[in-house]
């Protein structure tokens, strides 16, 4: 990808985060829960290089900002793109050169060349001189992101836009199906079994890490050779869950109950465990190898110093395309 410097102000950000878009990839509690599972994972110099990073208004809670990257948009249009990838309708599999790029065909431009690209940001975090990125926006793009690869139907078809243009009911609701993998499985789950309570959620999610998946839970963190983050996996492993279990038995205005609900839950659980759990083992690479850097260097942070940086986005801006995109 290419990239070239634009001046950013602190209060856009601040004010997007009083003030967020209507329309969010995983929705507002699937994020939050990727997150909430991440940060306690953290090593020691992750956590510290976090809390850090993160602005001073997060409380050093990485769940508060971890739908940032949505709420900024309207703000960063070109980054629209990068929440998603298109795949070829029916394969069922994902090649990063033949389906990582925007629809002006420019190569990158997805959610796993990004993932690749604000990682290899934050592994400048400690160096010598003062970073040429902005460091907090780059957790907070990564963070968000890791959720959004491990969500089926953002590794989607291209004709549906990743489920956005499949009218469906969610029982007697209207909506499609990319909105109830976003939010319906979730909010539905949350209101039948937790009181409508995102932490009891959380809590039965953490106890399926530590109990049921404690043996995959090694594999889930394991990147291929000397990588830091490997999301050409997750996103393999996302189409095929698409076509497994989203997509199937799905056509234009179906109404989708309690079998598809009890049958797809499981997988909702599976991916945001895997997208927390691997959240914090990417961080936990990425400040691993930085953690012999001059313990002295500068590097740019959240707070006052946010409007001094500068901040770093593709050269080329896409046009957004889906109905969870501005």
């Amino acid at each position: 990808m290419e990239f070239c410097r634009i001046h950013v102000v602190a209060i856009i950000s601040l004010l997007v985060l009083l003030f967020p878009s209507t329309t969010i990839a995983w929705g507002e509690d699937g994020h939050a829960i990727v997150c909430k599972i991440a940060q306690p994972r953290l090593n020691e110099a992750a956590a510290a290089a976090v809390k850090k990073l993160l602005p001073k208004s997060a409380g050093n809670d990485l769940t508060s900002v971890c739908s940032w990257a949505d709420h900024v948009k309207f703000i960063f249009p070109w980054s629209s793109a990068l929440h998603y990838i298109d795949t070829p309708d029916d394969l069922c599999n994902y090649q990063y050169n033949r389906d990582c790029k925007d629809e002006d065909g420019l190569r990158g431009r997805c959610v796993a060349g990004a993932i690749n690209n604000y990682t290899n940001q934050l592994l400048s975090y400690g160096s010598n001189s003062d970073s040429k990125y902005n460091l907090t926006q780059a957790l907070l793009f990564l963070s968000h992101f890791m959720g959004d690869i491990h969500q089926p139907l953002h590794v989607g078809f291209t004709s549906d836009r990743g489920g956005n243009t499949i009218d469906v009911h969610w029982f007697t609701r209207k909506t499609n199906l990319h909105h109830v993998w976003d939010d319906n499985i979730i909010e539905t789950a949350e209101q039948r079994f937790y009181d409508s309570n995102i932490d009891g959620f959380i809590d039965a999610i953490q106890q399926n890490i530590t109990e049921e998946w404690s043996d995959q839970v090694g594999d889930w963190e394991t990147c291929d050779g000397s990588k830091t983050t490997c999301p050409n996996i997750y996103a393999s492993e996302g189409i095929k869950a698409a076509c497994e279990w989203a997509y199937k038995d799905v056509s234009e205005n179906s109404v989708l109950g309690d079998d598809y609900f009890s049958t797809r839950l499981p997988t909702v659980n599976l991916r945001l465990a895997q997208a927390g759990v691997r959240l914090a083992a990417t961080l936990n690479r990425i400040f691993r190898e930085v953690q012999r850097s001059s313990a002295g260097s500068k590097v740019v942070l959240g707070g006052k110093e946010l409007k001094k940086c500068k901040y770093v986005k593709t050269k080329y801006h896409g046009r957004a395309r889906r109905s969870d995109k501005p």
